[in-house]
């Protein structure tokens, strides 16, 4: 036994093991032939599925800090401990885990926060910057309200997790980053994070840091798109990809701006959004259909509400004791809940981007404790890990293809329509389009302005998604199809909106 990992056993044996020690069973048994050799910062490079990676040695600091030193971009370095990152640690873990697996991960900032900190998100794909057809995109969000930081902590050492089990050949791991396309934001509201933490998880309180530097609530700062669905529902309007409000960028903060345009700009398939406060899965819809009366909620649902169900019931029993039901004093069937049979709630982020793209989102509450201790992340971090996967692998469930015109040419913007549920979807810019969708049968239109409509039935099973491409031939001259007309109404954001309730999301 070396001397470094004798030091690093009995440090474990003493305070806990750390990261790494509990992230895998194969990065464990690969830890010790990379600690061969003299302690340092001593680099040597080895070919994995015909790439190159740099290794790093390992060095103990101080006899408590165990510290990754090795050729990272930058010199950069990766601590490994369970431990809050502030800001600038956050970026440096980020620029660490990059530099450990450049070829299969790239970073990009979506903005800025009020003051100045970047948006910055992680991804991971084979071809990291590129969308590939027929590959769906993923995402993260974590931290959205500054003081609730274990989805912060949680999404770095996924990325860690994620990272270093490709590496190490997990062939899941691997099949998961090659067939999506994974995009980490761990802090929406870094400004509000850094409030929070200056006080600490032992003084900390509930509000402090929650909204961003101007005090903000960001889950409450979404144009408001339900009015509007619920108004079209009654008039048999827009079904999706709803309008925004005019002037609505002047309406919103700029955190909430740069993941509004980060949606545009992505086809995002999946996603969900790491809260604090609560132990459960809330799906859509966050936001009443019912007048709001103090101490009344009534369930509202989406035309997807199975397929949501099904995606919080995913995490709830994947996760060690969310599906039990009884945390933090309130109890909820399975672990999850309908948002507004919980309470109601205006502009949320999950209801936005049901219905202003094509993704389905659901908000996880991860803990009781809104800034929990650095002692309690380990375990946090084992009762979450197999949910954070096992969650992102349903972007492949239900049906996929591609939309072409007559010469074979993709066709971007096309409508999917599925019989029974009022909510279509779009092709993205390739012409692919992703549909979530449960087992069973379905009767799946193609629709495109200037092209005959094409209809076909599909079954779907419990695994991979099913391949269903469409061929749409161009309308005839003359011809007048019967094409859904939606109202060019756009909503308004200048209603009055009652105080809304401050629960965990």
């Amino acid at each position: 036994m070396t001397e470094g990992i004798r030091r690093e056993r009995e440090r474990e044996r003493k305070e806990g093991p750390s990261l790494l020690a509990l992230l895998s069973g194969s990065e464990r048994r690969s830890r010790g032939r990379r600690q061969t050799g003299r302690a340092g910062s001593r680099k040597r490079v080895r070919k994995r599925s015909g790439a190159l990676f740099a290794e790093q040695s390992w060095t103990m600091l101080s006899g408590s800090s165990l510290i990754w030193i090795g050729a990272l971009l930058l010199g950069l370095t990766w601590a490994s401990d369970f431990q809050h990152h502030g800001y600038e640690e956050m970026v440096r873990a980020l620029f660490a885990i990059q530099g450990e697996c450049p070829y299969i991960t790239r970073i990009y900032s979506i903005g800025r926060s009020i003051e100045g900190r970047h948006l910055y998100v992680l991804e991971f794909s084979d071809h990291p910057g590129i969308h590939e057809a027929l590959e769906p995109e993923f995402k993260y969000v974590g931290n959205m309200h500054g003081n609730e930081v274990l989805g912060r902590e949680l999404l770095i050492y996924l990325a860690q997790f994620l990272c270093e089990e490709y590496r190490a050949g997990n062939e899941r791991i691997t099949h998961l980053i090659h067939d999506t396309r994974i995009h980490i934001l761990p802090s929406m509201n870094p400004d509000g994070y850094e409030v929070a933490a200056r006080q600490g998880p032992e003084f900390n309180g509930y509000l402090v840091g929650r909204g961003n530097a101007k005090e903000v609530d960001l889950n409450r700062n979404f144009p408001d798109l339900n009015a509007l669905m619920y108004y079209y529902e009654k008039h048999n309007g827009q079904n999706h990809h709803l309008p925004l409000p005019d002037n609505w960028e002047l309406q919103v903060e700029p955190e909430t701006l740069a993941v509004i345009k980060w949606m545009q700009n992505y086809n995002f398939i999946l996603s969900a959004n790491l809260h604090g406060g609560a132990v459960v899965a809330n799906y859509p819809f966050d936001k009443s259909r019912e007048p709001r009366i103090r101490g009344k909620t009534s369930y509202s649902t989406t035309p997807d509400d199975k397929v949501f169900k099904k995606l919080a019931k995913t995490y709830s029993y994947a996760h060690s004791w969310m599906h039990k039901g009884w945390n933090c004093g309130d109890y909820f069937d399975e672990g999850i809940t309908n948002g507004a049979s919980w309470y109601s709630l205006s502009k949320g982020m999950q209801d936005f981007n049901y219905l202003h793209t094509n993704c389905f989102e659901i908000t996880l509450e991860l803990s009781c404790d809104k800034f929990p201790p650095a002692t309690a992340l380990a375990s946090e971090w084992l009762a979450n890990r197999e949910a954070l996967v096992s969650y992102m692998e349903q972007v492949h469930h239900g049906i996929k293809g591609m939309v072409y015109d007559e010469n074979n040419n993709p066709i971007s913007n096309a409508v999917i329509s599925v019989a029974g549920i009022n909510h279509d979807i779009t092709s993205g810019t390739d012409g692919d389009y992703f549909r979530l969708l449960l087992p069973g049968t379905y009767t799946v239109t193609a629709s495109a302005p200037g092209h005959q409509p094409f209809t076909s039935t599909v079954t779907v099973g419990p695994a991979e998604a099913v391949q269903l491409h469409f061929y749409l031939k161009v309308q005839p001259k003359g011809t007048n199809l019967n094409v859904k007309a939606y109202p060019n109404k756009k909503g308004s954001s200048t209603a009055k909106i009652p105080p809304t309730n401050l629960g965990p999301r």
